[in-house]
């Protein structure tokens, strides 16, 4: 274990801002180290939180919180603000059961100003807090920090536009760490950014303004003239139209030009915005070398780093579905693929290389990816959509307005469709059932093993309009797929096992659980395949044959695939009693997938217990 002396002084910001400048440069080392030793114990997110941790400890030191707000986007950039929170301790437990967050939390701490999960939403909140300021005449500053990928999204400045014509003192925090708006950056810059971010640079501009006003074309001269210059020294223009005062980019691992530029910010008034340049996994030079293979990681050791081959295991769902869309690429060139920023996580790194030219990365940017399938589609192309549940979220109104209304043939390939474990209610896939089924137009299919992923993409690909099929993180029971391209009938589920009195009708990832129960249960088990179209014919010769129905889903109980079963038993009078398993009217907290599942009844054991307590024949 490295030693932590003088970061284990800290368990308060309070306790921070008591230690002299000097000494910030130590601690930044020492809460590094922490961060690397820490995670590689418990998994996390890492080359990002490494990237700011002298910007944590500044924005702390120069800033009053938790009575100034800070608002952190996405929060793969929080570990060490958690730190100098108070949860140092906590961070042992980091994303388990009952753990810390892996994300700001308002019930988990008062510094935890705003919760954030998915990114590009500082900016709006950041903007709600400060007019809130104003409005109650309380004097407190706003900041929210925003990374460069986060930027990317519409939101990010659809509140950028709105902020600065707002009159609200807001800064703005732009965390670049991928160099994609700037040059790298040196002493030249944090001087100018020190320089111009000072009250004499911004009184001497204010009294230039107020002056040059009695002859207006002196004051658009001397307008043109400082964007000109400032122009050439910083790519500040575009933020500068939208009403903030620019200033940056700066180095953002440099306490000594981050702490006078933050301090001289934090006296200004109005909309201000800060460039600061960070790299991802700075001080742990593994990460520095792959900061993508360290941005979400399992549990490694810290002293060899990340074992490529260790912890292989099973194929999953996202490699099924990378390989069929390679496979399906090669025998139809009208496919597209398409993704908003999660190539490798949706499986695309190996298509991204052979179809260079039809793999579109969208960035952080679910509305514009779905619209831009559309439009492909209307054009005779066949897109496919890679995205996970819990971002589809993001654009349910193009899914609904531009996709389905036009019944458009694009296919959503929907990964991390259920309960994801570590990241907790803001990336669980608990809905999607819920929100497409009740699509017109739209085709939903759940695959219960790794073969039925593969020939369920070949149905919605063939299907002349919108389709969608849903899989969860991780695994299946191992069935390896074969190369075919062949799609299923559409709509027709299958039994799996004949049982007497009691049927369960299963979806997708609750097949193999349902098995193990109706063993126990000597029950009917169906994998009904498809929510929607669902085989009606399937449901009523159950029903004819059963004493009761019981449906089971990894989706919300609310509106989903059990209440798709029930429409249909209303439809053809059947009073068949149905007993509808799923996730609970609520939302549900981070912890390890498995277990999250037992807890809420849905393993074999759970789900037994659960027929046994709510089914009393006579």
């Amino acid at each position: 274990m490295t030693d932590h002396t003088l970061l284990d002084s800290i368990d308060s910001p309070a306790r921070l801002r008591a230690l002299p400048r000097t000494q910030l440069p130590q601690l930044a080392e020492e809460l590094r180290a922490f961060l690397v030793d820490s995670v590689s114990r418990t998994g996390g997110h890492l080359s990002s939180n490494l990237g700011t941790v002298e910007l944590t400890v500044a924005l702390h030191y120069i800033y009053n919180t938790p009575e100034d707000r800070l608002v952190w986007d996405v929060g793969h950039q929080c570990y060490a603000h958690k730190v100098l929170t108070g949860r140092k301790e906590g961070m042992g437990r980091l994303r388990m059961q009952g753990g810390v967050s892996g994300f700001p939390k308002r019930c988990e701490s008062e510094y935890d100003t705003f919760g954030v999960g998915h990114s590009s939403t500082s900016i709006s909140a950041a903007l709600g807090m400060a007019l809130a300021a104003k409005h109650k005449q309380d004097d407190r500053k706003v900041v929210a920090i925003i990374g460069d990928g986060a930027m990317s999204a519409g939101m990010a400045f659809e509140a950028l536009n709105n902020a600065g014509v707002a009159d609200a003192d807001m800064l703005v925090i732009l965390n670049d760490n991928e160099m994609s708006i700037s040059p790298p950056v040196g002493a030249l810059n944090n001087i100018l950014t020190r320089l111009t971010s000072s009250k004499t640079y911004n009184a001497a501009r204010q009294a230039g303004r107020h002056m040059l006003g009695f002859a207006p074309p002196l004051l658009e001269l001397a307008r043109r003239a400082e964007e000109h210059v400032k122009g050439m020294i910083s790519p500040g223009t575009l933020f500068e139209e939208f009403g903030f005062h620019y200033y940056g980019p700066i180095d953002g691992h440099d306490l000594d030009a981050l702490l006078p530029t933050l301090e001289n910010i934090r006296k200004l008034k109005g909309p201000q915005f800060l460039h600061v340049i960070t790299k991802k996994g700075q001080g742990y030079k593994l990460a520095e070398a792959n900061p993508i293979l360290y941005h979400g990681v399992g549990k490694f050791d810290a002293a060899e780093g990340i074992q490529a081959g260790k912890g292989g295991g099973k194929l999953t769902y996202t490699q099924v579905f990378g390989d069929w869309l390679c496979d399906m690429a090669a025998a139809d060139s009208r496919l597209i693929a398409i993704t908003p920023a999660m190539g490798e996580g949706s499986g695309l790194v190996h298509f991204a290389k052979q179809f260079p030219n039809r793999y579109f990365d969208v960035g952080i940017a679910e509305q514009h990816a779905v619209t831009f399938a559309a439009g492909l589609a209307c054009e005779g192309l066949k897109p496919v959509v890679a995205i996970y549940s819990t971002f589809l979220q993001r654009a349910y109104d193009q899914l609904i307005h531009d996709v389905a209304l036009q019944n458009l043939p694009v296919v959503f390939a929907i990964d991390r469709g259920g309960l994801v474990g570590a990241d907790g209610a803001t990336h669980h896939g608990c809905y999607d059932l819920s929100f497409l089924t009740c699509i017109p137009n739209m085709v939903v299919m759940a695959p219960s093993t790794e073969a039925e992923c593969r020939q369920m993409l070949s149905t919605a690909y063939h299907h002349d309009g919108p389709s969608a099929v849903r899989y969860p993180r991780g695994g299946g029971n191992g069935t390896l797929p074969d190369t075919q391209l062949d799609p299923l009938p559409l709509g027709k589920g299958e039994l799996l096992r004949q049982g007497k009195d009691v049927a369960l009708l299963a979806f997708g990832s609750m097949v193999a659980p349902a098995l193990a129960a109706g063993e126990q249960l000597d029950a009917s088990v169906a994998n009904m395949r498809f929510i929607k179209p669902m085989d009606a014919a399937l449901v009523e010769e159950l029903a004819r044959n059963h004493s009761l129905l019981v449906s089971i889903e990894e989706n919300a109980v609310v509106g989903g695939a059990g209440s798709e079963v029930s429409r249909i038993l209303e439809s053809l009078g059947l009073k068949t009693p149905l007993i509808r398993l799923g996730l609970p009217d609520r939302f549900i907290d981070h912890g390890e997938q498995g277990q999250l599942l037992a807890d809420l009844g849905l393993d074999a054991q759970g789900i037994v217990a659960q027929i046994q307590q709510a089914w009393n024949p006579a």
